[in-house]
């Protein structure tokens, strides 16, 4: 059994170890390879500082990238026994280089190591939320100009309120993921700050050089403060959760109507038939169970940030074992979250349209708005033409006139589907994937 990192001449109980690594050994293959890029990093500055040579260096990286393309190629594990990722590429190195492999961890703390693996992995996966997002978005406008033109009826308190149209619907939730995008790039700016060298939260007698291992991993910056860098834990977590929620309510609402238009009662709309199930009894039932799903796995994500302020909001500066346990659901909502929106995408493209809704007499009253409208541009006070209309339908004597003329910003005649697609990209834009994605070349030998 290999030794901890931290063990000296007391083994620790069997028992003990269970309960305090837990899940760790799982959850950290999801660090595993920015794990190998930040020691990469640190060992190319610890060279620069005189504390590696340059053919140790050299040795090292190779063995370093050989480690990164077993991880890419799925042939690394972390074995039992072993605690963490920190312990098994340090224990790989050293079974494979000898003492030289023990030199890795001069000047950092594996709580330092778990920031800036977090920080690459969080900064990664959000690169891959905002193109499943931007594929959805995409989907979702183009629905909307394709069906600028049919209306349905509008709700408020579940009642049939005025004409909407899904050109507005379909656009609707494309501005709610512009919304989206936008806190998801401030929890990328905050993110995409560098701990590495803070150590175990109070720095190190070593000359670091911490722009420099800020430089070649891609940050925007350092977490300037060591103490900060560390209390950055949990709190960094939870402020991408909270993005991550914003488009998980996003998603939920969009599926709960979906489920109720696709209901016989609305008939608004028809899923694909691949995207529903039946019943074990009652032949004639599809059931929009995708949707369903949908809904309770993006309510499922709207509680990770109150999970992780409830693990950490009692804790003091400085690093707490607490901590290790926000992994467990963090880590893996990356994945949740982009299988959502790729379903998502997928059914929303394939949805089915009923161009005839308005021919049920049923929303005949939604167009009262309208007769009200058109009385007080013909000179009639408001309130005598909605005192008017409201007579004439109690008397039986209201008939609709299903057509609309809305022109204003925003309104069903002027959906500015061009101007919300102008928002969404100036927030795609400020994303700056480019910069890490050249950092991680250079550190694995494939970009000069």
């Amino acid at each position: 059994m290999a030794s901890k990192l931290w063990e000296k001449n007391v083994q620790v109980d069997h028992d003990v170890e269970r309960y305090t690594v837990g899940r760790d050994r799982e959850m950290d293959l999801y660090l595993a390879p920015y794990d190998v890029l930040g020691s990469m990093a640190h060992i190319t500055m610890l060279q620069s500082i005189g504390l590696l040579t340059a053919e140790e260096l050299d040795t090292l990286t190779a063995e370093l990238r050989n480690i990164y393309d077993e991880i890419e190629h799925g042939r690394f594990t972390i074995e039992e026994g072993v605690e963490d990722v920190h312990s098994q590429v340090e224990l790989m190195l050293t079974r494979r280089l000898g003492d030289m492999g023990k030199k890795i961890h001069s000047g950092r703390s594996r709580n330092d190591q778990v920031l800036v693996d977090l920080r690459l992995f969080i900064r990664s996966k959000i690169e891959e939320v905002v193109v499943a997002m931007t594929r959805l978005f995409k989907t979702l406008q183009a629905q909307s100009e394709r069906y600028s033109q049919v209306l349905m009826p509008g709700y408020t308190h579940l009642q049939v309120a005025m004409p909407s149209s899904f050109g507005l619907w379909f656009g609707a939730y494309a501005e709610s993921l512009a919304d989206d995008l936008t806190v998801m790039r401030a929890a990328y700016d905050i993110a995409n700050r560098n701990p590495l060298g803070s150590a175990a939260g109070y720095g190190s007698s070593f000359p670091l050089d911490r722009e420099m291992t800020t430089r070649l991993l891609g940050f925007a910056s350092p977490d300037y403060n060591v103490v900060y860098a560390q209390m950055g834990r949990g709190k960094t977590e939870r402020i991408v959760a909270q993005a991550i929620a914003g488009v998980a309510a996003t998603i939920s609402k969009l599926a709960f109507d979906a489920c109720l238009f696709n209901s016989q009662n609305f008939g608004f709309l028809r899923l694909a038939d691949k995207f529903t199930t039946g019943s074990s009894i009652m032949p004639h039932k599809k059931n929009p169970d995708v949707f369903e799903l949908t809904r309770a796995k993006c309510n499922r994500l709207q509680a990770l940030p109150g999970e992780i302020t409830l693990i950490t909001n009692n804790l003091p500066s400085g690093y707490f074992r607490d901590l290790q346990l926000i992994k467990e659901s963090f880590l893996p909502a990356f994945d949740e979250i982009i299988d959502i929106l790729a379903m998502v995408d997928a059914m929303i493209g394939q949805i089915t349209v009923n161009e005839n809704i308005l021919d049920d007499n049923r929303y005949d009253l939604m167009f009262s708005v309208e007769e009200v409208n058109r009385l007080t541009q013909g000179g009639m006070p408001f309130r005598d033409a909605y005192k008017k209309v409201g007579l004439d339908i109690e008397a039986g004597r209201f008939r609709p006139v299903k057509q609309v003329a809305h022109t204003h910003i925003g309104s069903i005649g002027n959906l500015c589907n061009r101007e919300i697609e102008t928002l969404y990209r100036r927030e795609l834009d400020r994303f700056d994937f480019d910069t890490y994605h050249n950092a991680f070349d250079k550190l694995l030998g494939r970009k000069q």
